[in-house]
């Protein structure tokens, strides 16, 4: 599996897509600030679910979907900044905000995933450490 095999990603990608599409035209355009806030947001939810993917180490895995979580949760707010400024576009963006909180809802069960994974994996070590222990206890003369 590849990290482009990931749902989540699929759909950060879509966001991402879609961020730029609503960032290009019109008034909302000009707001270089705002515009390239939300877009490094979304790119950052992307990246971060692609980086997470390759690490080998759990924890690092959830750092990375930790963080690419809290990008889609930042590309949510900004979207009522592009709202509140931008009414002409106010129904593309409620779409946008649509889409990142599905994407940061599928981000959420690949951390939990994750997460489950890492439990079963320290219980199953846990268990082979005592029996290890209670072999080499028995086997002593």
């Amino acid at each position: 599996m590849r990290f482009e095999d990931l749902e989540s990603w699929q759909q950060a990608r879509q966001l991402t897509k879609q961020v730029y599409s609503a960032t290009r035209e019109g008034g909302i355009a000009r707001d270089f600030g705002l515009c390239g806030q939300v877009q490094r947001a979304a790119v950052s939810t992307m990246s971060n679910l692609a980086e997470g993917f390759e690490r080998r180490h759990v924890a690092e895995k959830l750092q990375f979907y930790n963080v690419a979580h809290a990008s889609t949760a930042e590309v949510r707010s900004l979207t009522y900044v592009m709202e509140d400024n931008y009414p002409a576009i106010a129904p593309e963006v409620v779409e946008l905000r649509q889409r990142a909180v599905s994407t940061g809802q599928l981000v959420g069960g690949l951390i939990r995933s994750t997460e489950s994974r890492k439990s079963r994996v320290a219980s199953v070590l846990s268990a082979l450490s005592a029996l290890l222990s209670s072999l080499s206890l028995s086997l002593r003369p």
